[in-house]
């Protein structure tokens, strides 16, 4: 046994091997199932370390095989081929063919032999092993969200492997159990579907490559376009129709269903932008999917039956209830130098007229230089507070401090002029991160809205504060207007608090079918090389 726990085959099985296409086994002979269950009670109450696969899992391997005596499931079964051909198809649940071992697994299978219980045993073992692996894979992701990025605040989920390993006996077919760990979220069931469109299209080869030029105006002529609306047919974007050069009309309004699908301006111009957007192989869309199939695979189970999503990526705050999105809105997020964090809180309050806290470092590092200018640069918006005593500005000399030694706090008076607007939606959370009004209106005409220091700005916050205040606080709309125009600081408890999910889509099925978005933050890249040993671009 320490000979064969110690062999070539089984260092394959822990570093990993190539894919081979010989799934078909020899046949199902196995030793009698007291002599295979021998040889497992061997290995696994052995003082020897197990190879890792067999390591991780010991305890539970242990109660199952040896404590419970839990049925032989793979050997003399049947069921390997059907299982190894599910992780050779591994693709198609948006997961990577090349992270199991099926070169290994197949040899195992095939040296089982009805003489030999102790291969029989090692077989059954590994089985076992890979089965709780893909499993998990499925059900909690491949990488722990926080290594791949500090930004991402998501909590490791986690699985009970020993009664998957009792609900695994219960099961004839393998290959359908594993679909019971999938996440029944409809957003990853969504980009499940759009995998396999895109993945056909990559097989198929003949995605067209347009070449750069000038910017082609509705309207207009350009040899580029046939090419254009061939390929605007592959993506269902164009019905058929029209022909030549001529940038027509319903090639234009193909055009505009694909710019509003990647997030571009949807106006039918195809400059620069749209181009790259074009040029997108089908494969690196069916990667993408993939990266995104994985955060969902990070997600609660339950997101809420009433809750807010906010798809940083897409620069979009949706409202759902009962699987229906009865409110949307564009929203400004983090510039990708104080990039908005990934993480699900709760919606507590919100404060009508707020007054803003000015984080440490806009205020050590963007007002302080003005301050020592001007001691009085701030001094009609805001109050200072040193060590949390109300100070008076003139009292400071302010070439004395500096970002390390720095011992005020500012906050600026409710109004017309409050970094906050007129209304702030509270998710208490360690990362300072909330939904508010801003008077900068201007940066919502942006098609990619990455500008504030982190917090989420909406579009149209009153809309949002009346759907709250009004229907979920329950205060008439008189007593909201009349709480707005006291000009006072109001805080509004809500008696069922909201969930909020922050969320990196950057393929999703939405309003105007498969969705794409541009990695702003980079976050793609960082996931790409965490799951695929290199980045994506």
């Amino acid at each position: 046994m320490r000979v064969l726990l110690s062999s070539v085959l089984l260092v394959m099985l822990v570093l990993g091997a190539e894919i081979s296409p010989a799934l078909a086994g020899k046949n199902s002979r196995a030793p009698e199932f007291s002599a295979v269950s021998a040889a497992i009670a061997e290995i696994l109450q052995s003082s020897e370390r197990l190879p890792l696969p067999l390591e991780r899992i010991r305890p539970a391997l242990t109660a199952h095989y040896v404590k419970d005596g839990g049925a032989i499931y793979w050997v003399g079964t049947g069921r390997m081929t059907p299982f190894i051909q599910r992780l050779a198809d591994a693709a198609d649940d948006g997961l990577n063919p090349e992270d199991y071992p099926l070169d290994a697994l197949i040899q195992l299978r095939d040296a089982v032999e009805p003489d030999d219980p102790d291969t029989a045993a090692a077989a059954e073992l590994f089985y076992s092993a890979f089965f709780v692996n893909y499993a998990a894979d499925l059900k909690i992701g491949r990488v722990t969200p926080q290594k791949v990025d500090p930004r991402l605040f998501r909590n490791r989920k986690s699985i009970d492997v020993l009664r998957m390993l009792t609900e695994l006996k219960k099961q004839r077919e393998p290959a359908k159990f594993l679909s019971v760990f999938e996440s029944r979220n409809p957003h990853y069931r969504a980009l499940k579907k759009m995998l396999v469109l895109y993945r056909a299209m990559a097989e198929d080869g003949s995605w067209p490559v347009i070449s750069t030029g000038a910017n082609i105006a509705p309207g207009g002529t350009d040899p580029r376009v046939p090419e254009i609306r061939k390929l605007l047919m592959m993506t269902g974007d164009h019905t058929g129709g029209g022909g030549g050069n001529n940038y027509d009309t319903a090639t234009v309004e193909a055009m505009k269903r694909f710019q509003a699908r990647h997030g571009l301006e949807a106006k039918g111009l195809i400059g620069k932008q749209t181009i790259m957007a074009l040029n997108v192989p089908p494969a690196e869309r069916a990667r993408q999917i993939m990266l995104n199939m994985e955060r969902w695979r990070w997600m609660p189970e339950n997101l809420g039956d009433h809750h807010l999503m906010v798809n940083l990526a897409a620069f979009e705050l949706q409202e759902v209830e009962n699987s229906a999105i009865i409110e949307r809105m564009n929203v400004v997020v983090g510039a990708v130098a104080t990039q908005t964090p990934e993480f699900s809180d709760e919606l507590e309050y919100v404060d009508i007229n707020p007054t803003w806290t000015v984080p440490y470092s806009i205020a050590s590092k963007e007002m302080l230089p003005k301050l020592k200018q001007n001691p009085f640069a701030y001094a009609a918006d805001f109050d200072v507070f040193m060590n949390g005593q109300l100070v008076s500005w003139g009292s400071i000399d302010w070439n004395a401090y500096g970002p390390g030694k720095f011992p005020f706090t500012f906050r600026q008076h409710p109004g017309p002029k409050n970094a906050l607007g007129k209304v702030k939606f509270m998710l208490p959370n360690p990362h300072n991160i909330y939904l508010h009004d801003t008077p900068s209106k201007d940066k919502f005409l942006q098609t990619t809205r990455a500008f504030s220091h982190g917090c989420i700005r909406l579009s149209r916050p009153m809309d949002f504060a009346y759907r709250i205040v009004g229907e979920i606080a329950g205060w008439q709309k008189k007593k909201i207007d009349q709480t707005f125009a006291s000009g006072k600081t109001t805080r509004v408890p809500l008696p069922a608090h909201i969930p909020v999910h922050l969320i990196y889509a950057t393929a999703f099925e939405g309003v105007n079918g498969i969705e794409f978005r541009p990695d702003v933050y980079g976050r793609d890249r960082k996931l790409y090389s965490a799951l695929f040993g290199k980045p994506s671009s």
